[in-house]
């Protein structure tokens, strides 16, 4: 019905900018491991772009710091959504 697909990605297997780290130990492995985490990303939101869908992205710490907001913004998203289909 709103041609939308949520994520609700980790702060750390998908690298938010505000609270993804990486290990201490096995750097050379886990930068190369969270890299394609993101680059896999990339494809999958393309896909779903290029295939008429819209992608509302909710992350770990949205979710864990307020919940509700984080429900309302889905709310909203998908209502602005279901006016122009």
């Amino acid at each position: 019905k709103y041609g939308t697909v949520i994520f609700i990605d980790s702060c750390f297997w998908h690298g938010c900018k505000k609270h993804g780290t990486i290990p201490k130990t096995n750097k050379t492995f886990w930068n190369k491991k969270l890299e394609r985490n993101k680059e896999r990303d990339r494809e999958v939101n393309r896909y779903y772009r290029n295939n008429g869908w819209k992608i509302i992205l909710v992350w770990e710490h949205e979710i864990t710091q307020d919940i509700e907001k984080s429900v309302s913004k889905i709310i909203i998203k998908l209502n602005k959504r279901s006016l122009y289909r």
